[in-house]
C-alpha cells in the first residue's frame, strides 16, 4: 500500500481521472491520503481525514513511506485559522496556506511542524487544543468567510460549498465530520425546535425526493451561516431557510442536529 501527502495550497480532487471531469473536494496542505488505484498520470485516493475518495493529477502527490503515514495518524497537528498565511519555505520562498490546512507533526512550544522530513515554522494564528469557547470559536471562524464565494466541491475561502464549509469550521475546532451534508446528517442528536438550537449546530434541508441537499451552521436565534452562491447570513424558521434579499423562502427545512 502506498501513502502521500499534499504539500502546496491546494489541490482538486476529480469523480473521474480526467482534468475534464468535475470536482469533488479539495485537499489541502498536509492533508494525507492512501493511494488506492494508478493511472498513467492519476491516483485514485483516500483522504485519512475524512475517508473521501477521487482522482488526483499524479504531479501534484508527494509520496511518504508507510513508517511516516503511520506517525502522521497518531501523532497531533494543528489546523490554520487565518484566511492565508504564508509560511516561509527556504531563504527566499513562501508557502501560501489558506484556512483549514494541516500542520502535521505540530511541536507547539517551538511553533514547528514537519512535512517530509523538512522543518517548517508557522507564524499564523492556528488551533490544536480544546477551546474554553467552542461555540464562540466556530462562529468567530465562520464569519472570516463572509462573501466567500460558492464553488462546487471547494473548501478554501477562495470558493467552497455548503458541506465543504461546515466540514471545515469543524475542522478547525478539533472536530472531524464527513465531507458530505447527507453524511454529516447522520451525526449528533436530533433538535425539536429552532428555539432548542445553539451556535455551532447544524441545520439540513432536502429537496421534494427528500434527499439531504444542503447544510448551514445556526448562529443568533432565528439566523444561519450557509454557504448559498457565497457564505451569507439568512433567516432560519421551522419551514426553512428565508433569503433576506430575495424576500422569499429557499431551502426546505429537514432536520437539526447538535454534533458538539
Amino acid at each position: 500500500m502506498n501513502y502521500g501527502i499534499y504539500g502546496l495550497s491546494m489541490i482538486p480532487v476529480r469523480r473521474e481521472p480526467s482534468e475534464k471531469s468535475e470536482m469533488v473536494t479539495q485537499i489541502l496542505f498536509g492533508e494525507h491520503f492512501e493511494i488506492i488505484t494508478y493511472l498513467p498520470g492519476w491516483l485514485q485516493v483516500k483522504l485519512e481525514f475524512d475517508g473521501y475518495e477521487g482522482w488526483i493529477d499524479q504531479k501534484m502527490a508527494t509520496l511518504v513511506n508507510p513508517r511516516i503515514y503511520e506517525k502522521l495518524r497518531k501523532k497531533s497537528y494543528a489546523v490554520t485559522t487565518d484566511i492565508f498565511t504564508l509560511t516561509p519555505v527556504g531563504k527566499e520562498q513562501h508557502l501560501m496556506l489558506v484556512a483549514g490546512s494541516t500542520l502535521p507533526l505540530w511541536r507547539p512550544n517551538l511553533r514547528e511542524f514537519t512535512l517530509n522530513e523538512e522543518t517548517m515554522v508557522m507564524k499564523g494564528n492556528v488551533s490544536f487544543r480544546k477551546h474554553k469557547n467552542i461555540r464562540q470559536f466556530m462562529i468567530a471562524q465562520a464569519m472570516k468567510y463572509f462573501n466567500a464565494p460558492y464553488l462546487w466541491g471547494g473548501r478554501t475561502p477562495f470558493g467552497i460549498d455548503c458541506s465543504g464549509f461546515t466540514q471545515i469550521i469543524y475542522k478547525t475546532a478539533g472536530i472531524p465530520i464527513p465531507r458530505e451534508a447527507a453524511q454529516q446528517v447522520r451525526l449528533g442528536t436530533h433538535l425539536s425546535f429552532v428555539e432548542e438550537t445553539l451556535p455551532g449546530d447544524l441545520a439540513f434541508f432536502d429537496d421534494d425526493d427528500g434527499k439531504i441537499t444542503h447544510v448551514g451552521m445556526l448562529w443568533e436565534k432565528n439566523k444561519i451561516i450557509h454557504a448559498s452562491g457565497k457564505v451569507r447570513i439568512d433567516n432560519v424558521d421551522q419551514f426553512g431557510i428565508f433569503n433576506i434579499d430575495t424576500k422569499r423562502y429557499t431551502h426546505h427545512l429537514r432536520v437539526m442536529k447538535r454534533i458538539l
